[in-house]
């Protein structure tokens, strides 16, 4: 094979090919070995398949549906480009009965379009808007494997882990973040024999280029209207928003303006000195001049007092958190935590928010039970000694890494004197 990344050379008789791939699959399956041609791309996905424990007879489950998947797609990343697909690809599929997936970073795919029988027939195997197609979840698949190897590939027929996804081909690419280089997600073109073509893997690809460089075009995303907006999730030093202008907050200034945004109805100077110093001796002089120093810093008419309160409404990225978990769209406000809030702040009330997000947050992923949303936490700084989160994550994903790491938790925490942990 002169690329390994295409399904079929130019001129191979596709029906023979599969019938040679049946045969590899159902030797992979009971005996755990891959015998040739099969490619090495797809023998590494059937292997790394079959560690997460993924069956040939499985499904995809839909994860996430209706508020929640209008809300996480709106504000995904790739919502942005869109158009973009849609005039790329969109005809393309809808003219040659195939579909268009956009998927994200964990192979959930976000939009699936195409031709009306087309999208009925892969209804009924979950190739929807909403259902994991991550390798993790349903085994090789040109949208989760893309994602999972970070390269555009193909996948032909029965190179497919599952066998009821086996009568489809699709091709899919990565879109990279361009100021980043962290996978967003991938764009996908699934449907017949006819799709394992070098033409469609190479379409795919320039599709993604393209998105990746209307992506790095786009100015960032204004605040609506002219609502500043507060960050201060996973920094000690928040930044404000503010009439076009960031600024970099320090770390009592980003308690001053985390504990105002979250009382719109203002707090007196007691309550002020309370939420702030565990030191009751602490005097009011020394508040004043703080916030004295914060009035200036804001600009003339946004801080006022007797109480001490904002006179315009400041979102932030904490309320962004808090909302999505209200309303139970869990892969949202876990999209939207980038970290505990201000981590080195020691103030009475903050340390009371940072521990009620961050403990409704991982109580909400751990019943969520989604492998890939309790991985991203526990393999976060914050969570890589959480004891709960680790054990969520072996019962949905008892991998080797993951049990080891398990042991590892359990093994300190039952030593003398160790603090207890989550």
């Amino acid at each position: 094979m002169s690329d390994p990344w295409v399904a079929l050379e130019p001129g191979a008789d596709p029906a023979e090919h599969i019938r040679v791939l049946r045969r590899a699959h159902e030797t992979f399956t009971t005996a755990g070995t891959v015998p040739r041609p099969v490619r090495s791309v797809v023998a590494d996905s059937w292997r790394r398949s079959a560690r997460a424990g993924v069956g040939p007879d499985g499904t995809a489950s839909v994860e996430l549906m209706d508020g929640e998947l209008g809300t996480y797609r709106a504000e995904h990343p790739l919502a942005r480009v869109m158009p973009l697909f849609r005039e790329l690809l969109g005809t393309f599929a809808a003219d040659g009965e195939h579909l268009l997936a956009v998927c994200d970073a964990h192979g959930r795919l976000l939009w699936v379009e195409g031709h009306p029988s087309t999208r009925r027939r892969a209804d009924r195997m979950n190739f929807v808007p909403g259902a994991r197609w991550a390798e993790t979840a349903v085994g090789t698949n040109a949208p989760g494997t893309a994602v999972a190897v970070g390269r555009p590939v193909q996948v032909f027929a029965a190179e497919h882990f599952i066998r009821r996804v086996q009568p489809w081909t699709c091709a899919a690419a990565p879109v990279h973040d361009p100021h980043t280089g962290r996978v967003l997600g991938a764009v996908d073109i699934t449907g017949g024999d006819e799709l394992a073509h070098p033409h469609s893997l190479g379409f795919v690809q320039a599709v993604a280029r393209a998105a990746e460089a209307h992506l790095a075009l786009l100015a960032p995303p204004r605040p609506a209207g002219e609502t500043p907006g507060l960050t201060a999730l996973g920094r000690d030093e928040a930044q404000l928003v503010l009439n076009g202008r960031r600024i970099r907050l320090s770390p009592r200034h980003s308690e001053l303006l985390v504990l105002l945004a979250r009382h719109p109805e203002g707090l007196t100077g007691d309550e002020f000195l309370c939420a702030l110093y565990e030191d009751e001796s602490v005097p009011p002089v020394t508040l004043r001049a703080e916030l004295a120093r914060l009035r200036r810093l804001l600009g003339p008419g946004l801080l006022a007092s007797r109480p001490y309160r904002l006179t315009a409404p400041i979102d932030s990225d904490l309320a962004v958190v808090e909302r999505r978990l209200e309303a139970g769209a869990v892969t949202a406000a876990a999209a939207a935590y980038s970290g505990p809030l201000l981590p080195a702040s020691q103030a009475p009330a903050v340390v009371r928010l940072r521990r009620r997000l961050a403990d409704g947050l991982r109580t909400a992923l751990i019943a969520r039970r989604d492998p890939d949303l309790l991985a991203d936490w526990a393999h976060a700084p914050w969570g890589e000694d959480d004891l709960q989160v680790w054990r969520a994550l072996a019962a949905v994903r008892p991998t080797a890494a993951v049990l080891a790491r398990l042991a590892a938790l359990e093994s300190e925490l039952a030593m003398p004197g160790h603090p207890t942990r989550h």
